[in-house]
């Protein structure tokens, strides 16, 4: 991780990530203002302090060895860019409707927190969340022969629809 100085929003970022990487939902909440937005790019938005327990209870009982690690941070002021790769293995409780799979993960990604008065009021993060679904099986591999037909599929679709206007 790079060397950053330490200040109270660094400080409150890196406890939040910390409590996720520990799994530890009642430190992860406390680091937020009441009302507070997680914008999860792929996902929407979360509001503190329920969305985040809920959302992050969810994904750690589906990935059960849920790791997490800070790979970068750069703050200016109140605001605070971390980027991060986690790992897991789908083989917990299902996922968004989805069984566990037991396929594993490995995902990068950045969140960009603004913190006021020591607590996170914005979160937003992104990452790829189709790299995600490929390497837990729900989307196929990339260049494979399952992924040249879905794109038939999908362009067979768009030449159907386009015929009906």
């Amino acid at each position: 991780m790079t060397d950053v100085a330490a200040t109270p929003a660094v400080d409150a970022a890196l406890r939040y990530f910390d409590a996720i990487g520990r799994q530890d939902l009642d430190e992860a909440v406390a680091c937020w203002k009441e009302g507070g937005i997680d914008h999860l790019a792929p996902v929407g938005e979360l509001r503190a302090p329920e969305g985040i327990r809920q959302y992050f209870g969810a994904l750690f009982a589906a990935f059960p060895d849920f790791t997490y690690e800070v790979r970068d941070v750069i703050a200016d002021g109140e605001k605070v860019v971390v980027g991060w790769r986690i790992r897991g293995t789908f083989t917990g409780a299902s996922y968004d409707g989805v069984r566990a799979t037991g396929g594993g993960a490995v995902i990068e990604g950045l969140d960009y927190v603004r913190v006021e008065d020591g607590l996170i009021v914005r979160n937003d993060s992104y990452w790829d969340d189709s790299a995600v679904a490929r390497q837990l099986g729900l989307l196929p591999a990339k260049g494979s022969r399952q992924e040249r037909a879905l794109k038939g599929l999908l362009n067979l679709k768009t030449r159907l629809t386009r015929r009906r206007r």
